[in-house]
């Protein structure tokens, strides 16, 4: 099955094209090239739009404007290209692509999502319940490094890939297709517009 599986819930978009369980092309970037990135996978592994079986799209939590660019670009190419697809937790992502280590994703306003107990959390940094020793990944450690490392906690470097929720592993953690309209973002809190109007 052809899948096309990309991410815009942070800083970095991500982007892959996998058959089965083979990786055809992969890309990092940002969510407002993510339409090109499409483009240049698809060429990559000598596919056309319509050759696509299926579309994994990361689902956050994270960026509310990165995760609206995300399911608008999965619901236009799932009604152009009549697809399936399933939405995946970003914080899901990071924990594949890192086995072992605390899944950290920036959340601004002083705060981080991250999952407690296999359920994804917002919270401040300094309330985390992480063991010294326990390695973190994701942007929100690489944004509180300092922080989390006065507490013993290990955060690879900045250019290590276990900082990015790699879309190869979307495809992997895919639950059954439905429509794309469904997939729902995954947000943790208010966005910054609804709670400025109270």
């Amino acid at each position: 099955m052809l899948t096309l599986a990309f991410d815009t819930a942070t800083e970095v978009a991500t982007s892959a094209l996998v058959d089965g369980d083979e990786v055809l092309g992969e890309r990092s970037s940002r969510a407002v090239t993510l339409l090109e990135d499409v483009d240049a996978l698809l060429r990559q592994g000598g596919a056309r739009p319509g050759d696509l079986d299926a579309l994994t799209v990361g689902v956050g939590p994270g960026s509310f404007t990165g995760l609206r660019i995300g399911l608008a670009v999965a619901r236009g190419l799932a009604l152009a290209l009549d697809l399936r697809g399933a939405g995946v937790s970003t914080l899901d992502v990071l924990a594949a692509g890192a086995p072992g280590a605390v899944p950290i994703i920036d959340a601004r306003r002083r705060e981080v999502f991250t999952l407690v107990a296999g359920a994804p959390a917002v919270m401040a940094p300094s309330a985390l319940v992480v063991a010294a020793g326990t390695v973190c990944v994701g942007d929100g450690a690489l944004r509180y490094r300092s922080l989390l490392e006065e507490r013993g906690i290990v955060v690879p470097p900045d250019s290590d890939e276990r900082h990015l929720p790699r879309a190869r592993f979307h495809a992997a953690l895919a639950g059954d297709l439905g429509s794309v309209d469904a997939i729902e973002p995954l947000y943790l809190r208010v966005p910054d517009v609804d709670r400025s109007a109270r």
